[in-house]
């Protein structure tokens, strides 16, 4: 029996060398493949959610794979409806999320780390969203470093992407590369499943189930037609010119100043020099020339047209119009703007926009990304009330270490996002709201004051930029490594160069010789030995089990909180006796 990784090489080179892929459906009787998948997905939240069963990755075994490959081997696998709930989203709207049972998440894993490693190679540079080693970073990075000169930005926003996408057009495209009628048969078997809502049943005419473990690289297949219709017709349409023409004013005053500066003539030479700054290299507005960049993250897209607005509007229209006869797709009239590259773009959660100085003309046509004005109000707006810094106190009754690792975490994470903002010193405002909430929640709980939990938690942080105060809380372990927590002492020097990618789990972590698939596969119950009916035991969280104030836990629980492990190895017997509060038998 082939490794996972070994089956997964194959298809990803067949991928890379642009070959169709036939035969896959037996790679599905291939168990390796549900280890692999389990190991990278039993961590998730979502694992412990159920959907319209109570199954969850609680009672997951060897038995179960075989189970499900059964039914696969014999064509008799029957996707269920997965369960609709609707959640919030930023502008205050919600969205439709489909929750999966624990089976079909399994075997859409097993699926999609298939239809990944043979489509990845394909996909185009331009696509960031959803894919290993790339995500919102590389995908700001280019437009600031590649960008530069851009006269108009044409933000596109898909209407309704993920709910919109046509179940035909989709399977079409999947055929063209895949010739296995097996495979692709069980695709769409899952994409017509139905979802439950409110416990009623509807059909699903279109749309990928979002939520679903495959839905994202389902819709970089569909949105690569896109990403090729872009690059391989509009840009080389709107493409002309290698260079633009020369700025012969630029260059006529820089010879006279070359010939004051020789001849001595200082004050004519301060006043060209004067003159050049205000001056650049190239003709800005060279109708001969012509650039037209792209870049996609999920369903939302922009583009940098060097070149009339006429141009700009021609390019609309044709995106417009290949995405509604192609893709049956339509573009969000309100979101799909065509704004002036000196005015403000929003792309991933940044303003974009090309810049324009008189006092540095060099600077002239490079593009910075900024952090938006809301944003920072947003954040702050979360520590205060009636205008004034408050506590939280839900928060309160946890330990001092948790309350200042949470605080900065979310600290941590927001600055790390915006590193590649200009104005990143703005985040100024945002640590000083943040220290205030945290030393008053920090007081709250003590039942003491914000000068004195200064004075007890203000620490030094040694950075690649130097030391930099912040408040921090250690925990000193005897013959182990002391724990720590830490607000602040983070740089809000740009970064130029920072690269987050969206998380890519490390292949060897979730491969088939991680420690929890060697538990599993020793097939013997970690509390009494026995080899019968091996099964895993999840938890969603060590917190839920180490809770301060109880004074007796079972034995499981001890060893679990020991270990520091959210899962446990056990027998069916052993496992009925913990969910129904009985005392397990022991090993023998």
């Amino acid at each position: 029996m082939r490794n996972a990784d070994t089956i997964l090489g194959i298809i990803h080179e067949r991928g890379r060398k642009g070959l169709d892929l036939g035969q896959v459906y037996r790679q599905l009787f291939n168990p390796e493949l549900y280890l692999r998948a389990y190991g990278r997905i039993y961590r998730n939240a979502g694992a412990m959610t159920q959907g319209t069963t109570r199954e969850t990755v609680d009672g997951m075994s060897l038995k179960k794979i075989e189970s499900i490959i059964d039914l696969i081997r014999h064509e008799r696998y029957r996707w269920t409806p997965v369960r609709r709930v609707h959640i919030p989203k930023a502008n205050g709207k919600m969205r439709p999320l489909g929750i999966p049972t624990w089976s079909d998440k399994l075997l859409q894993e097993v699926i999609r780390s298939i239809l990944e490693a043979f489509f990845e190679p394909q996909f185009s540079e331009s696509s960031h969203g959803f894919r290993p080693s790339r995500g919102c970073h590389t995908a700001l990075s280019g437009i600031q470093h590649e960008w530069t000169g851009t006269k108009w930005f044409i933000e596109g926003d898909i209407k309704g992407c993920f709910d919109n996408i046509d179940h035909k057009v989709l399977m079409s495209i999947l055929r063209e590369k895949i010739q296995d009628g097996r495979f692709l048969n069980l695709i769409e078997n899952l994409l017509k499943a139905g979802y439950l809502e409110n416990w009623v049943y509807n059909h699903t005419f279109s749309g990928t189930p979002q939520g679903g473990v495959i839905s994202p690289i389902l819709a970089n297949i569909y949105l690569d037609k896109l990403d090729k219709f872009v690059e391989q017709t509009l840009i080389p349409r709107y493409t002309r010119g290698n260079t633009r023409e020369k700025n012969k004013e630029y260059y006529r005053v820089n010879t006279n100043r070359w010939r004051a500066i020789k001849s001595g003539d200082s004050d004519r030479a301060k006043e060209l020099t004067r003159k050049i700054k205000t001056l650049t290299p190239v003709d800005h507005h060279d109708p001969a020339y012509r650039r037209l960049k792209y870049t996609r993250y999920a369903d939302d897209f922009l583009l940098g047209f060097a070149g009339p607005k006429e141009e700009a509007e021609m390019i609309k229209a044709q995106l417009t119009t290949f995405l509604k006869d192609n893709l049956k797709l339509e573009l969000s009239e309100g979101k799909t703007l065509i704004t002036h590259a000196t005015d403000m773009a929003k792309f991933l959660g940044y303003d974009i926009t090309v810049r324009k100085s008189k006092e540095r003309p060099r600077l002239n046509g490079t593009v910075a990304l900024r952090i938006p004005p809301k944003v920072l109000d947003k954040i702050c707006s979360r520590f205060k009330r009636d205008g004034k810094v408050v506590h939280r106190p839900e928060l309160t009754v946890n330990s001092d270490f948790d309350i200042v690792s949470q605080y900065g975490a979310e600290y941590r994470g927001i600055v790390q996002y915006y590193k590649l903002a200009s104005n990143l010193g703005w985040f100024t405002r945002v640590h000083w709201y943040m220290r205030r909430s945290l030393l008053m929640t920090l007081a709250a709980k003590h039942r003491s004051t914000v000068r004195k939990m200064v004075r007890r938690y203000t620490n030094i942080a040694i950075t690649d930029d130097g030391t930099l105060k912040c408040l921090m809380v250690i925990i000193r372990r005897k013959d182990k490594r002391s724990l720590l927590a830490q607000f602040g002492g983070i740089s809000l020097k740009r970064k130029r160069y920072a690269k987050i990618i969206d998380e890519k789990p490390n292949p060897q972590q979730h491969s088939a010789s991680t420690e929890l698939i060697q538990r599993l596969l020793a097939d013997k119950c970690e509390n009494c030995g026995s080899t019968k009916e091996v099964e895993v035991h999840h938890i969603r969280k060590l917190a839920d089990i180490n809770q301060p104030g109880r004074k007796t836990k079972p034995d499981w629980e001890q060893n679990m909180i020991a270990r520091k492990r959210k899962t446990l190895v056990l027998c069916k017997h052993c496992h009925d006796d913990l969910h129904a509060g009985r005392p397990m038998r022991k090993s023998t």
